[in-house]
């Protein structure tokens, strides 16, 4: 076991596939010889050579669309977009070509790539640096979408990721890079090497898709929540008193609903937390799946704290920022007689 950073997980991850497997290929913006904006893929092209970790234009959509041809021919190519923000010229490739492959092929042809995306805000990166898209990959049918909080999970994700023979969209939230943030900026920054999940095994390990993480188990009520929201959320639980249960999506799609189902029968209250935007967000599918799966079961209305509804700001970053705070605040409401 190795402590290490959610950065130097990544790259694990690719480098234990890179040499496992030689169909595997890294490729985009800056990926090469730069070693990625955020060094994920850093010295992987100097280990692997040119032909397996290389440069790609500035083109999301050609990025996304060779992949595509790549993975039907028989390579598990794995893709970084620089930002999440920057997927949309891509849309097409990853909609219409990538989710629809096999189904399109009646299983003739898959297309077993892996796409990269750097997510969510935290970094005082602005409205097009700092989007957490998510809901819009869970809603394409073919698709996997996929978010890890911590080193142990992203690499063990990342590896059972690129081993799918779906495309799997795999977003990172670089507020998490370096260590594990909850929600209160005016603090100093913790490292991963003080965090439990930040040991991880030097060599092949998978994270199953389509599990949910328990991280921490409580009685009072059920917390669902991904990425960055984690910690918020467990700092929301440990400020307020209240015994909650919070459970880490791990993947959001296809999702582990018997553990969330477990969960609020147990606690019989909810709360779902997520930075993203709050109008049609994956939040407002886990809380109709509740509602659906457990309705006979809730005490208490099931609150929502998400991102506002605007363009994520510049200025007032931390009034965005679904913190602590606004998380706390819920939780007391669910708990209200």
């Amino acid at each position: 076991m190795t402590r290490m950073t959610m950065i130097q997980a990544l790259r694990s991850a690719m480098d234990v596939m890179l040499e496992r497997d030689d169909n595997v290929v890294i490729f985009g913006e800056d990926v090469g010889y730069f070693g990625g904006v955020f060094r994920c893929t850093e010295g992987l092209q100097a280990k692997y050579g040119s032909q397996r970790v290389f440069d790609a234009p500035i083109s999301e959509g050609g990025l996304v669309g060779a992949a595509v041809g790549m993975g039907a021919y028989g390579l598990r190519p794995v893709v970084e977009i620089q930002f999440a923000d920057y997927f949309y010229p891509a849309s097409d490739q990853i909609v219409s070509a990538a989710a629809r492959l096999r189904f399109r092929s009646a299983g003739d042809f898959t297309a077993p790539l892996t796409i990269r995306m750097p997510c969510g805000g935290g970094i005082y990166g602005g409205q097009t640096h700092s989007q957490s898209p998510e809901a819009m990959f869970t809603q394409v049918c073919g698709l996997r979408t996929v978010m890890p909080s911590n080193p142990y999970d992203a690499k063990g994700l990342l590896i059972a990721s690129i081993e799918c023979d779906d495309p799997v969209i795999f977003l990172e939230p670089k507020r998490l890079y370096n260590g594990p943030f909850d929600g209160h900026h005016e603090r100093p920054v913790v490292p991963w090497s003080a965090h439990a999940l930040a040991e991880v095994p030097e060599g092949h390990y998978t994270v199953p898709l389509e599990s949910a993480r328990v991280m921490r188990p409580g009685q009072d009520v059920t917390v669902l929540a991904y990425g960055t929201m984690v910690y918020v959320s467990l700092a929301a639980a440990e400020e307020t008193g209240i015994d909650a249960e919070v459970i880490d999506l791990r993947c959001l799609w296809p999702l582990d609903l018997d553990a969330i189902v477990t969960s609020v029968k147990k606690t019989r209250r909810c709360v779902v937390v997520h930075e993203a935007t709050r109008t049609c967000g994956f939040g407002a599918e886990l809380l109709s799946l509740v509602q659906e799966h457990c309705f006979y079961h809730l005490e208490a209305p099931i609150e929502r704290v998400t991102g506002w509804d605007t363009p994520y700001p510049h200025a007032q970053e931390w009034s965005y920022f679904p913190g602590p705070a606004r998380v706390g605040a819920a939780l007391r409401r669910v708990m209200e007689p």
